[in-house]
């Protein structure tokens, strides 16, 4: 699926939401799982629209992702703006499907990120909430984690070992994106996806919208009102490129004719 894309450039190398709907991507994870194959899933909203035109390495780590869906109502709105019907796919309302899938299918599942505290919860919740779900891995990088360094690499060797088939990457962007384009090449039957703050929500460490908060579609201005000093810039950014990214969508409208 190839459509408007977010960043520019040309569509050979542009970043585009490539997933229609949640089911779809669902549909396919698991045909994928039950070949023995791998996926990489990345999860795009207007952070990461900024961050990639300011990263070259993100912007690859990007480009090398087998699924890329539209994580935020934004994303949603300029994509239908533009002629390409999405729906909204957040990587916190994909894992619970992907643990099910897990538990359906067998498949034991890594967690990869935050403190080691976090994924131990984690893994408590996950395994009751699962019934026959296993987490066999729960990996917790160090300060400073590099995710093309050494310390990647034996991580990527601790997950072949663990016999893991889905690891859930929660390191934040850009960093769980580009160690998932590194990862997924050299464990081909693994699929990764990258979720941000969703095992903080699923230990319980970080609150999230209240639903009647996401469906007015205002999570963001949740998120930035619990904790301003640390995402004020970041949405801030976000508003200023939003003129911009919605004159790009009315135009590849126009240029279609839709």
């Amino acid at each position: 699926m190839m459509g408007w894309s977010p960043t520019g450039g040309g569509t050979d190398r542009a970043v585009t939401v490539t997933v229609a709907s949640m089911a779809g991507l669902l549909a396919d994870l698991e045909a994928r799982l039950v070949r023995g194959e791998g996926f990489s899933v990345a999860t795009l909203n207007l952070d990461h629209v900024v961050k990639l035109s300011r990263d070259p390495a993100f912007r690859a780590a990007y480009l090398a992702q087998s699924h890329v869906t539209a994580d935020g109502n934004p994303i949603v709105w300029l994509s239908r703006l533009a002629g390409q019907q999405v729906e909204l796919v957040p990587g916190s309302d994909l894992i619970g499907p992907v643990f099910a899938l897990a538990a359906r299918l067998g498949l034991p599942v890594a967690f990869l990120g935050s403190t080691a505290e976090t994924l131990d919860r984690a893994k408590e919740v996950v395994e009751a909430d699962y019934p026959g779900l296993r987490v066999v891995a729960t990996l917790a990088p160090p300060m400073g984690f590099d995710p093309e360094g050494a310390a990647a690499d034996a991580m990527i060797e601790d997950l072949g070992r663990s016999g893991a088939r889905i690891c859930l990457v929660a390191l934040g962007a850009p960093k769980q994106e580009r160690f998932a384009a590194r990862a997924a090449p050299r464990l081909p039957g693994t699929g990764f996806l990258s979720i941000g703050a969703s095992l903080d929500f699923v230990a319980g460490h970080q609150r999230r919208a209240p639903r009647w908060v996401r469906r007015i579609a205002a999570e963001w201005l949740w998120r930035m009102l619990s904790d301003p000093a640390r995402l004020g810039r970041r949405y801030l950014d976000c508003l200023i490129v939003l003129p911009g990214l919605t004159r790009r969508a009315l135009c590849r409208r126009l240029t279609r004719g839709g």
